[in-house]
């Protein structure tokens, strides 16, 4: 059959189930987003290129598979270099496409080329593979390879141009082959290896199973939950805002961040570590809380990049491949004979479960403005249950680790990479790919919130169920505690605030979005409800404390150890 080359890469993306793509129209790819609508897709056009590619990286978390952004030339590809960051630290396989003018620019001796910079050569350090198709029947292959690059080994994002002069060309192919065909997908692990790691499980007193972010972007908590039940073991959360499982919300207990999580990784004498780099946040595996116990502490690592075993620690049983495939393979060898629980983790799950409620009572209440604590308690409270959740800002995310009242079954958050302004084109891009369909929570500080804060727009173009709790101490909260802890109170505190006339409620009505303004605790929960009833997308202004929400943040040791203390 004959087609245009931008209906060819529509083609190819359609084989590996990629129907949504974001980007700012423009003369280079007006031909493709005009006829990616024509063949169903969901097309989705922001205020910013930045937004875009956290909006894809955002579906690529919901969905499981790769997802697609378009930033065109120049300027557009400029200004997706922080979301090209986000994916690679972030693990994300984004899909990134450039346009770029006709080839014979390059060659070209002149000065004063518009809109004009040699692109692949700026990105490709930041990417898992970069390059132009020249040539019209080049398509295939380096669509294909920028496939299977980001979807192999640790995923990650790939860039790929195309010159003015290549896109409109005919091409006469085949139609497009499946993913099996020219990819390695689902791949397993050898059968010595499962024997091996399945009689570690069996020997095991104290299992325990690490669980991190690939985890959910693999989409895998139905099969992982089931080898849980099947280990009988409590669920070790790599960081403080990582989805829950559903079935495994009583016994999931966030690492550093809960008693129960730190008893469960001191006694412990096997960790079955699933979707996770064993990287800063869990200090690598060999640090602070697991020095304990470790010479009697076997590891097994499902992993997908063979060249990362052994990195950060020892591993006794690598389980190299795909985890949607291995953890199959370990149910199917211990169904047979499953694990009786520890006696300790009924204790362990009573003591979280009180540590929760005693949280949720002991936040300081009564305060206008409000405690950061406070607002957190409150907005989780009134977090619906089969909604998303999405994270974003310094201060307000650490408080939202200790206080959250809601386990979630998806939250996204920029957790690697520490990306501000994340939160609203994060919130956006999850809601695009659930279809709108369940609520989205974006709780954020200020500072955050108004990077990308155009997106209301967007958000309120595509009528999407979306509430953002933004807390306001007019301030970069977490700045503001490092200036008191390094010059003491009272020290000057340099570009850290601004005008407290600032009114975001009111902002969201100018984008037509519902919008309130509260100051007390009792307001906060029936505000969110109100703003979810409005049928818009909603903007609830908290006004914290903001003494409060720079000096009090809780656990703000134990995010320390992280980075800052004996990681170098």
């Amino acid at each position: 059959m004959t087609v245009k080359v931008y209906e060819r890469i529509l083609e190819l993306f359609e084989a590996e189930g990629i129907n949504t793509v974001f980007g700012i129209p423009d003369p280079n790819f007006v031909h493709m987003f005009h006829r990616a609508q024509e063949r169903g897709w969901t097309v989705v056009a922001p205020h910013h290129e930045e937004s875009a590619g956290m909006m894809a990286e955002a579906v690529s978390r919901m969905t499981g598979k790769p997802a697609v952004c378009i930033g065109t030339l120049g300027p557009g590809i400029a200004n997706l270099a922080g979301a090209i960051m986000c994916a690679k630290v972030e693990n994300s396989p984004v899909i990134f496409l450039g346009g770029q003018r006709a080839r014979i620019t390059e060659q070209r001796v002149r000065r004063g080329r518009i809109q004009f910079v040699q692109q692949t050569p700026l990105i490709e350090n930041a990417v898992k593979y970069s390059a132009s198709i020249e040539y019209a029947d080049q398509t295939d292959e380096i669509i294909r390879e920028g496939l299977r690059k980001a979807l192999s080994g640790t995923p990650g994002p790939v860039y790929i141009e195309y010159p003015s002069n290549v896109i409109l060309e005919d091409l006469d192919v085949p139609p497009a082959l499946p993913p099996k065909a020219y990819r390695l997908v689902g791949q397993t692990a050898g059968a010595d290896r499962i024997t091996e790691a399945v009689e570690a499980i069996r020997a095991a007193k104290q299992p325990v199973l690490l669980v991190g972010h690939g985890v959910h972007t693999a989409r895998a908590g139905a099969q992982v939950k089931e080898l849980a039940d099947l280990v009988a073991a409590p669920v070790i959360q790599t960081s403080g805002g990582t989805s829950y499982i559903a079935g495994l919300e009583d016994r999931t207990f966030p690492y550093g961040f809960s008693p129960s999580a730190v008893e469960a990784v001191v006694q412990s004498d096997l960790c079955l570590a699933i979707g996770t780099e064993l990287g800063e946040p869990v200090h690598f595996g060999r640090g602070y809380h697991w020095v304990a116990n470790e010479a009697n502490r076997k590891w097994i690592l499902v992993e997908q990049d063979p060249s990362s075993i052994g990195v950060n620690r020892p591993i006794d049983v690598p389980l190299v491949g795909d985890l949607r495939a291995i953890v199959p393979q370990l149910i199917e060898a211990l169904r047979d004979t499953p694990r009786s629980p520890s006696p300790e983790l009924a204790g362990w799950i009573e003591r979280d479960a009180a540590r929760l409620a005693e949280l949720a009572e002991s936040a300081p209440s009564g305060m206008s403005p409000v405690h950061p604590a406070r607002l957190s308690v409150e907005a989780t409270k009134a977090f619906p249950p089969d909604g998303i959740m999405v994270r974003d800002g310094g201060a307000t995310t650490i408080f939202g680790w200790t206080y959250s009242q809601a386990k979630p079954h998806d939250v996204i958050w920029n957790q690697n990479f520490g990306h501000l302004g994340t939160g609203l084109p994060y919130a956006v891009g999850a809601s695009v790919a659930d279809g709108g369909k369940r609520p989205v929570m974006l709780v954020t500080g200020d500072s955050s919130f108004q990077f990308q804060i155009a997106e209301l727009e967007t958000a309120a173009r595509l009528n999407l169920p979306l509430v953002c709790v933004v807390g306001v101490d007019y301030a970069w909260g977490l700045e503001v505690g490092v200036y008191k802890r390094t010059f003491g109170q009272g020290s000057l505190e340099t570009g850290v605030h601004w005008s407290t006339e600032t009114r975001l409620d009111k902002v969201a009505e100018g984008f037509g979005c519902y919008g309130e303004y509260v100051e007390r605790d009792e307001d906060i929960a029936p505000a969110i409800k109100r703003a979810y009833a409005s049928g818009k997308p909603g903007v609830i202004h908290v006004a914290v404390d903001p003494k409060a929400n720079s000096e009090e943040m809780p656990s703000y040791d134990e995010f320390r150890t992280w980075y800052a203390e004996g990681q170098q």
